[in-house]
């Protein structure tokens, strides 16, 4: 079984515990609880803290339209971490992950940001 540790960066802004992003501070996605990070694909925070500023300005931040996030950028990308680290099918994935429905939707307009 997996070893479920909470982790919480020291210089976090957001309203939920542990997470800095975009979807956490502007978003929508405290609607959603935070999960506890377990698997081995998860991303450490060293390696968050290299993703995180690569990440495109959402469209509805810069007044292009839109509609804030509803998902933590975090989860969203570990849900794909996940799918790729243990080859399941997107609807298989763990139930702590968002919606299968919202990572492909993210992870196919991430792909096609320039």
């Amino acid at each position: 079984m997996f070893d479920c540790v909470v982790s919480v960066p020291a210089a976090s802004t957001s309203g939920a515990p542990g997470c800095d992003c975009l979807a956490h501070r502007f978003g929508n996605a405290a609607d959603h609880p935070d999960r506890a990070r377990c698997y081995d694909s998860d991303m450490s925070d060293a390696e968050w803290a290299v993703v995180r500023p690569l990440l495109p300005v959402p469209a509805w931040m810069e007044g292009r339209g839109g509609r804030p996030e509803g998902y933590c950028h975090r989860q969203l990308i570990d849900a794909v971490r996940y799918l790729t680290w243990e080859g399941v099918r997107w609807a298989s994935m763990p139930r702590d992950f968002p919606t299968w429905r919202a990572v492909t939707a993210s992870s196919v307009a991430g792909a096609t940001t320039t």
